[in-house]
């Protein structure tokens, strides 16, 4: 098959990761796979590229809402996907979700899969809820496929509207359960703390995200203070990069929180802090299944997370993990200072995370359960 996926942004969050591992099988699997991508890139991937990926940069792809940008960039692919002629074109992320689809129906190619990482009409105003809605609408009228990562994805798109029951495939976002399985603290861990030869191991709190608005860094900064007020010594370590870093650092030096609150860039070793913390969190507004959450987990490390549809799915509540209000980042810190002071409720809770099933995440079932969509589509036209 020659297969041509398209993301708008290629940076290093979830749904990055999640398709440059497809990428990777499906050459593996004797595939000629593209990935078509917008003005935002980390050049990483371009220095290291991943053997037989084509990568493929349309600058007029951006992220925000721009009218003359967005028909050039809805040319450009239709240009490419024209001369390309791909068996299948697989979208990702919303921008490029919805012009690529357009662009390749328009281009003529005969299977369109959109992989659903997050439903981008929850959790906004009014207006941006109506805009996307009828976008997401339309673009699922020429969608053979969808891929949601989470069963609360799928019920969320049928309930809208945005595609029929049967077009939907949930697929969990899969990644290496071994290597976080297998995590151990870095051999630098005192410099990563700022600590002295002598000075004791404070509490560790890990927040794995990009740093971009829904992640909500800046909000959870703000109810932060209270746990340094009981905790003066903890220490939050926030990994990652994106668009909201000079916000983040902002409200950090605002808050005169830079013994506490560490921007450490972005890590090519999550499972390794994932193991030096004591627990582990997540504040996003809006998501679909996040893997960072079962990544905690897999290096066995309980986690507070806000309330995000699906959650429930992996996510119990007093077993292994704590589930705040979506909106509540007070509750969230109160969260973080129980688990630092009460000992018995992180044990257990750190015994629920080891114990976690978390199977449907390898990131080879992934691959596999993809494919086989692919496969049908294609028998289906053949027939």
């Amino acid at each position: 098959m020659r297969i041509v996926h398209v993301l708008t942004r290629l940076l290093r969050a979830g749904s990055e990761e999640n398709t440059l591992a497809s990428c990777s099988a499906q050459i593996a699997g004797g595939h000629e796979v593209y990935l078509i991508h917008g003005n935002e890139y980390d050049e990483s991937y371009y220095k290291n590229p991943i053997a037989g990926l084509k990568l493929v940069r349309v600058d007029s792809l951006v992220h925000p809402l721009n009218p003359g940008k967005d028909v050039a960039a809805f040319r450009a692919m239709k240009r490419l996907f024209s001369q390309l002629r791909p068996d299948i074109v697989h979208t990702h992320q919303s921008k490029a979700g919805v012009l690529g689809r357009f662009a390749a129906k328009a281009a003529g190619v005969r299977h369109i899969v959109h992989g659903v990482h997050i439903v981008p009409f929850m959790n906004v105003g009014t207006l941006q809820r109506l805009v996307y809605l009828a976008a997401e609408r339309a673009a699922g009228a020429v969608t053979d496929a969808f891929i949601d990562v989470s069963p609360a994805m799928k019920a969320a798109c049928v309930n809208a509207g945005v595609g029929t029951a049967d077009r939907h495939h949930v697929i969990p976002s899969g990644f290496d359960l071994g290597r976080f399985r297998a995590g151990h603290a870095p051999e630098e861990w005192r410099d990563i703390l700022g600590l002295a030869e002598n000075e004791p191991r404070p509490p560790v709190i890990l927040m794995m995200a990009a740093l971009e608005p829904r992640k909500r860094h800046c909000e959870f900064l703000r109810a932060f203070p209270a746990v340094v007020a009981r905790h003066p010594g903890v220490r939050l370590l926030m990994p990652g990069e994106g668009p909201h870093r000079e916000a983040v650092e902002s409200v950090i030096r605002e808050l005169g929180l830079e013994r506490n609150a560490l921007l450490l860039g972005y890590r090519t070793d999550p499972q390794n802090l994932i193991a030096l913390a004591d627990f582990c969190m997540l504040t996003s507004t809006r998501e679909g299944l996040p893997r960072v959450i079962m990544q905690y987990l897999a290096g066995g490390r309980p986690c507070i997370v806000s309330d995000l549809p699906g959650i429930e799915v992996v996510v119990r509540h007093g077993w292994n993990g704590i589930v705040t209000p979506a909106d509540d980042m007070e509750a969230a810190a109160q969260a973080a200072i129980e688990l630092i002071e009460n000992e018995v409720v992180r044990q257990r809770l750190t015994q629920g995370a080891r114990a976690t099933d978390l199977d449907s995440w390898q990131v080879e079932n992934m691959c596999r359960s993809i494919e086989e969509v692919y496969r049908n589509l294609l028998t289906r036209a053949e027939r």
